[in-house]
């Protein structure tokens, strides 16, 4: 089974990897999908951070 776990993540924080941690051990696949908020202007490198930040932190 597959989570999907949407969210701006402006910042990511402790809090939303503790999140996708406990997924895993849930689910079978944990998506994290960072959709843009328009009013918070993203910045790609933040998201490009959380990418890297996430997979390091899970495997």
């Amino acid at each position: 089974m597959r989570a999907v776990y949407p969210g701006s993540f402006d910042p990511f924080t402790a809090g939303h990897l503790n999140v996708v941690k406990r997924a895993r051990d849930l689910f079978d696949d944990v998506v994290v999908l960072v959709a843009v908020n328009s009013l918070k202007h993203p910045d790609c490198v933040h998201v490009k951070l959380s990418r890297h930040d996430v997979k390091d932190a899970i495997l």
